[in-house]
């Protein structure tokens, strides 16, 4: 059985996700305010895990929630807090609650987050939690030759950071991901659509293109400020200086980025191998919605 992601992703649609972080609360309306918005709307919503090393309330319980009121979530599961006992048992817990999707992290270093004299696990690298998985999924066992009862659906996703090839370069750490089971991948910021031809024509030399679905991550920047803080402490994180400074030219830098979010996924959706974009807004969630609504509208226009 498969998701509505996973079927639209396999039927060639462009896909739209996006991602919110679990609120500071133990009230789950307070996680609802945040992610019914973008019902509908997103294809699939992630749930982050403890983003930015911080304590928000559990993805896993998040996910079961938003399954709960119908809307598919991704669920992110880091290496850092759990040994494999408890992931085990977090991939076990998913699948019972109708949890499908999964993006499988590493995980931020505890250093960067506001309790920093946190001890990191890291018990599993993201490829043995992404070979976990597939395990329970296609052998109905643990690592161990355990037999798990039921059967679980995981659609598997990785991260991955998209840059402009240089010559000789190859995607190692991606195929290594795909040999360990991953389906598709969410990146991180990649603002430049040159970039991302460059960069998927290169996966698609490499045979990438036809095994993995690719969405590319991108942001309604609300500020140039903003943009520039992104760029210098999200590692990997691309924005051009010509967005930046079309953002500090603009007399509504929220409506400009919302626009600039809008243009990029036009322009996602017409490269090849691009399957769909992956919506991300540190302190501007609010903003993720109305993309997505401007976006779709704009798509049904054209479609008449």
């Amino acid at each position: 059985m498969t998701g509505d992601f996973e079927s639209k992703l396999r039927g060639g649609e462009f896909v739209i996700t996006a991602e919110i972080s679990p609120p500071l609360s133990i009230d789950p309306e307070h996680l609802l305010q945040k992610a019914m918005p973008l019902a509908r709307l997103a294809d699939a919503v992630n749930i982050t895990d403890g983003a930015s090393a911080r304590v928000h309330m559990s993805a896993l319980a998040a996910a079961g929630i938003l399954v709960h009121h119908g809307v598919e979530p991704v669920l992110q599961l880091t290496c850092r807090d759990r040994n494999r006992i408890a992931l085990q048992s977090d991939l076990l817990g998913a699948a019972a609650l109708g949890v499908r999707n999964l993006l499988i992290l590493t995980g931020d270093d505890p250093s960067a987050g506001d309790q920093p004299e946190t001890k990191a696990v890291f018990d599993l690298d993201s490829r043995k939690l992404i070979e976990t998985a597939v395990k329970i999924r296609d052998r109905q066992e643990l690592p161990n030759g355990r037999k798990v009862a039921g059967r679980a659906d995981f659609f598997i996703g990785v991260a991955d950071t998209p840059l402009d090839p240089p010559a000789g370069w190859a995607p190692v750490s991606l195929q290594n991901k795909i040999a360990a089971g991953a389906q598709f991948a969410q990146t991180q910021f990649c603002m430049d659509a040159a970039i991302v031809r460059r960069y998927m024509n290169r996966l698609a030399e490499e045979g990438i293109a036809e095994r993995l679905f690719v969405l590319i991550g991108i942001a309604p920047l609300p500020s140039a400020r903003t943009a520039l803080w992104m760029r210098e402490h999200l590692p990997g994180s691309i924005i051009p200086d010509r967005l930046i400074d079309r953002l500090a030219r603009a007399a509504d830098p929220k409506a400009e980025g919302k626009g600039i979010c809008i243009e990029l996924l036009q322009e996602l959706a017409q490269i090849p191998a691009v399957t769909g974009a992956h919506i991300m807004a540190p302190r501007n969630h609010n903003a993720i919605a109305e993309v997505i609504a401007e976006f779709r509208g704009a798509q049904h226009s054209v479609a008449r």
